[in-house]
């Protein structure tokens, strides 16, 4: 009997890269790394507002900078951010609202989330090239 309550009490291993997520957990992640990465974008992007309204010169380095594929792609996972940040809250908010709330109506606003996410930053990926 002593075997069997060791074998209970001991830590469980978990690998996180095999355990399959729910799709409203990977909204709620999204919406979470989404909300930290503008955070973390609002000094950069002042900056570049900041230079680009400085000078003629600055304007032009600021155009510049944006030229570059590494920033377009930044651009295009700012948009991402932004739009996947938006649809996540408003689904947020209409859970709050006690909207959506069944397991199968919530399911279907994850997926249209993602999707809608995704959609928007593909035609801005489209535009930029």
């Amino acid at each position: 009997m002593n075997d069997r309550m060791n074998k209970k009490s001991r830590p469980i291993f978990m690998n996180l890269l095999q355990i399959r997520m729910p799709v409203v957990a990977v909204v709620s992640f999204a919406h979470r790394v989404s909300g930290v990465m503008m955070c973390l974008l609002i000094p950069v992007l002042i900056y570049l507002l900041d230079l680009s309204l400085s000078s003629e010169q600055g304007y032009t380095q600021v155009l510049g900078v944006f030229c570059h594929p590494v920033v377009k792609f930044m651009a295009v996972l700012a948009v991402w951010g932004l739009v996947h940040h938006m649809l996540a809250g408003i689904r947020f908010l209409l859970i709050d609202a006690d909207v959506g709330v069944e397991r199968d109506s919530a399911r279907r606003s994850a997926w249209m989330v993602n999707v809608g996410g995704l959609i928007v930053p593909v035609i801005a990926l489209l535009v930029l090239l």
